[in-house]
């Protein structure tokens, strides 16, 4: 078992909770189904994750390539994540966990963001783990959005163009404040970042598993966990190894 002590253990861990309709197919049931079974995986990641110390576990729970999907599946997806702060609201703000919503909140209708609200507005003084919940993002769009608010700086003469650093730029993202990610988990075998955290991951490590997302949890968090503490983080320096004399 990894110890929530240990110096590997990374700070922040994204995932891309992939597979569902997958793992569902192959047992001959609803799309449906799978997306329930990957709800239970969400808490089992949730739990896992702050056994271990991590501080930060973003999910891509919606993207805003998802509204395309058929309608029935839209509406079942939004049915569950309704149902999981409804439901897991209260659990979670016992257990000291802090929700954090990235993505364009713009253009959501009905009761979604006023739930996306009082997630974060209940559980905003909460100093144990932070709950990143990616919901209707997408890497691009929030670059986009980053880049027209600094356009719009610009333009009203608060900023001028040339003296525009990266910091500017990520003070603009769903994420400022937020440490970027020291692993990107993807689930099912797939091997691609999906538009996901796409500034943020530059220089995570990324874990590809072949098992599909309703199957998560210790056991798979815990390979990720150990092939993350094998890797030899340089951030585009060299490793000790190389740099070090030999006597």
């Amino acid at each position: 078992m990894i110890s929530g002590s240990t110096p590997n253990v990374p700070k922040h861990v994204a995932i891309i909770m992939d597979g569902n309709g997958r793992w569902a197919k192959e047992r001959g049931l609803p799309r449906t189904v799978g997306h329930t079974k990957g709800v239970e995986a969400v808490r089992r990641a949730v739990e896992v994750a702050g056994d271990y110390g991590i501080r930060y576990l973003t999910l891509f729970a919606f993207s805003s390539e998802n509204w395309s999907r058929p309608e029935a599946e839209v509406s079942d997806l939004l049915g569950l994540l309704r149902r999981f702060i409804r439901r897991d609201l209260a659990e979670l703000h016992k257990s000291n966990v802090r929700i954090k919503v990235i993505g364009d909140r713009e253009n959501l209708k009905g009761d979604i963001l006023p739930l996306l609200i009082e997630a974060e507005d209940t559980t905003r003084g909460n100093s144990g783990l932070t709950l990143i919940i990616a919901f209707n993002y997408g890497a691009r769009d929030e670059l986009t959005r980053a880049a027209r608010r600094l356009a719009n700086m610009v333009e009203a003469g608060e900023l001028a163009s040339q003296d525009i650093t990266e910091h500017h730029l990520a003070s603009q993202l769903d994420t400022f404040g937020i440490p970027d990610p020291d692993l990107i988990i993807r689930t099912s075998g797939e091997e691609r970042l999906s538009n996901f955290l796409l500034w943020q991951a530059a220089y995570a490590e990324l874990v590809f598993l072949p098992g599909y997302w309703p199957d998560f949890g210790r056991e798979m968090f815990d390979e990720a966990l150990r092939i993350f503490a094998a890797r030899d983080r340089r951030f585009g320096g060299l490793s000790e190894s190389t740099t070090a004399v030999v006597g």
